[in-house]
């Protein structure tokens, strides 16, 4: 059964990437290569690759260490039957974060699970990251389909200045423009009045979360610096009050 010819699976994988919160981790039982299963907490890298907070207490981080291909699924949780909603199975191998990587992860975990202020210094825990090499879609009749890294991560090349900039511009949307971003989620995006705050911007697009709540705006164009989002974000406040 082929795709829908409306149906855009890129675009819904890369939406699922982004407003995921909990998701299921597959690993390998250190030793014996059984299967296991956990619930974990998920945020997204500026490229959209999950991130993972975990603890080398547990089972699936030592499984890890060990073997370090993986799979997780990511679902939209719609109230009734699960399954009438779309989810993804991403493959892939999870690396711990260093570098640049690591204060990415950190700050964008974070930004989704303020929670996780309590633990992130705690020795045992650290941040990895899902290198996927590819994922399957599901979102109904006709609307299964496999997809390659390139069809649903989003491109971050040539944004250097952008990322570096990132937690100022999310800091100071929720500081002084948290009606933008209600405007955002209610104009633009159809949701109900919440406390709408900034979670994090990419070439692609922002962000949004009202506790667990979750949206993704998409940029009609991509942007890579601080002067092209100030604009991108002016041009769809524009928008967004044209709509009232």
């Amino acid at each position: 059964m082929q795709p829908t010819p409306d149906f855009d699976a890129s675009r819904l994988a890369r939406s699922l990437l982004r407003r995921s919160r909990q998701g299921a981790l597959a690993t390998l039982m250190t030793g014996s290569g059984d299967p296991y299963c956990s619930l974990v907490n998920v945020a997204s890298h500026a490229d959209g690759s999950p991130i993972l907070l975990i603890s080398r207490l547990a089972v699936h981080t030592r499984n890890i260490l060990g073997d370090p291909r993986v799979s997780l699924m990511l679902d939209e949780r719609v109230e009734g039957d699960p399954l009438e909603g779309a989810r993804i199975m991403l493959s892939g191998r999870a690396e711990q974060a260093e570098g640049a990587d690591l204060e990415i992860a950190r700050r964008r975990y974070l930004s989704a699970h303020p929670s996780a202020e309590a633990f992130v210094s705690f020795a045992d825990f650290s941040f990895f990251l899902l290198r996927p090499s590819g994922t399957h879609l599901v979102a109904g009749f006709g609307r299964i389909v496999d997809l390659k890294p390139e069809q649903f991560l989003t491109d971050i090349s040539g944004a250097t200045a952008l990322l570096e900039a990132e937690q100022g511009a999310v800091d100071h949307m929720n500081a002084d423009h948290r009606d933008t971003t209600n405007l955002y989620a209610t104009r633009l995006l159809g949701a109900g009045p919440a406390e709408w705050r900034c979670t994090g911007c990419d070439p692609a697009g922002i962000d949004l979360q009202a506790g667990a709540k979750t949206l993704r705006l998409d940029f009609p164009e991509r942007v890579t610096s601080p002067g092209e989002l100030r604009t991108m974000l002016v041009r769809l406040a524009d928008e967004a009050r044209a709509k009232g």
